[in-house]
């Protein structure tokens, strides 16, 4: 499966502010380690370490 790369949130600027809410009140530190996990999660939903690491290179 290859890496999606195009558009493909639904609705991108709601999400966003999810996100943004998500992160009201934490600390820096807070906010960091929450962006880990929630990098944790998504990448055990994706599961696939092809698209993870074709990932890890589009982030560069």
């Amino acid at each position: 499966m290859p890496l999606n790369l195009d558009p493909n949130i639904a609705d991108p600027d709601g999400f966003y502010d999810e996100l943004i809410r998500a992160h009201e009140g934490l600390t820096k530190e807070q906010s960091d380690a929450y962006n880990a996990r929630l990098i944790l999660v998504l990448c055990n939903e994706i599961g696939d370490r092809d698209v993870l690491r074709a990932a890890l290179e589009a982030a560069k």
